[in-house]
């Protein structure tokens, strides 16, 4: 049966080993899997929060910062039983969570391995972290196994998700997506000893350069219909990975002011559970090694 798991909905037949878009077959592969210090502060906490970096996308953004993995260069072929060993070894490492990085097109895989893993012990909460290109039948075979949902919203505008990502439902999925991903996990909550997050839902918007106006809409869509249900967090880390000839725009780093004129805007909107970041966070240097650490 070809695969449907995202919304391109390739039916590339990956269980005879055929690649789907993301670039993968269904052997899992995994680039690194250890404590991470640069998420949100409910993420990461002091310990950090415990990354599994999956090899491959479904979106395949011009622009991506873990290219390396995204498009399949990197990454180690790994059981699912193996992928419960990680779970369990990062748990005993005191993470703050299993934190899932691009896990779309291995759901089933994960999904089994997260359940034996919990049978085995592991309690700290899963993290489902995806470019928010999603279907919610996928998401739903996540339905009482994570218990908090990162997802990006990268776009409202289809001729920037068709131009960037190939994706011209961009916006029709995302918002599909996080409606599915509130049913299952609804408000914030926050341990008030710790100040970690223990379920709910924090979308990122990683504001591009030269496209202050289509952020604005996409905190606009977010506060209208989530309120202060949901954190959002507003990141400037954009680093171009090379010069885009046919795409100048994105040979630059976001500029402080229009950083600072879109914080403005959800400061007007009235926006109180968010997160944003202070200048320096546009750097390689906060690309991880994909050198199977941890694998």
């Amino acid at each position: 049966m070809g695969c449907r798991l995202c919304p391109r909905e390739c039916d590339a037949d990956r269980a005879a080993n055929e690649k789907g878009y993301c670039g993968e077959t269904n052997v899992i592969r995994v680039a690194r899997a250890s404590l991470h210090m640069w998420e949100e502060p409910c993420i990461c906490g002091k310990n950090g929060s415990g990354t599994v970096f999956f090899t491959g996308c479904p979106l395949q953004c011009v622009f991506c910062q873990n290219a390396s993995i995204a498009t399949g260069a990197c990454g180690k072929a790994i059981t699912p039983g193996r992928l419960t060993e990680i779970f369990l070894e990062l748990q005993e490492k005191e993470a703050c969570n299993i934190n899932l990085v691009t896990p779309t097109h291995f759901v089933p895989q994960i999904a089994s391995a997260l359940k034996q893993a919990k049978r085995e012990g592991l309690s700290i909460p899963i993290v489902y972290n995806t470019g928010g290109y999603e279907k919610a039948e996928t998401l739903r075979l996540m339905e009482g196994l994570a218990d908090i949902y990162l997802p990006d919203f990268k776009y409202v505008s289809s001729r920037l998700s068709t131009r960037y990502s190939n994706a011209s439902d961009y916006f029709d999925a995302a918002c599909a997506a996080i409606a599915e991903m509130f049913r299952q996990v609804g408000s914030p909550v926050i341990d008030s000893r710790t100040g970690l997050m223990k379920s709910g839902i924090i979308v990122r918007h990683l504001m591009l350069p030269g496209h202050l106006a289509d952020s604005k809409r996409v905190v606009s869509y977010l506060f209208e219909n989530y309120r202060h249900n949901i954190y959002i967090s507003i990141m400037n880390q954009y680093t171009p990975m090379h010069i885009f000839a046919d795409m100048p725009e994105l040979s630059r780093r976001v500029s402080h002011k229009e950083y600072c004129a879109l914080i403005d805007y959800c400061i007007s909107l009235g926006i109180e559970n968010g997160f944003y970041q202070e200048g320096g966070s546009a750097s390689e240097s906060f690309i991880p090694s994909f050198d199977y650490t941890g694998v």
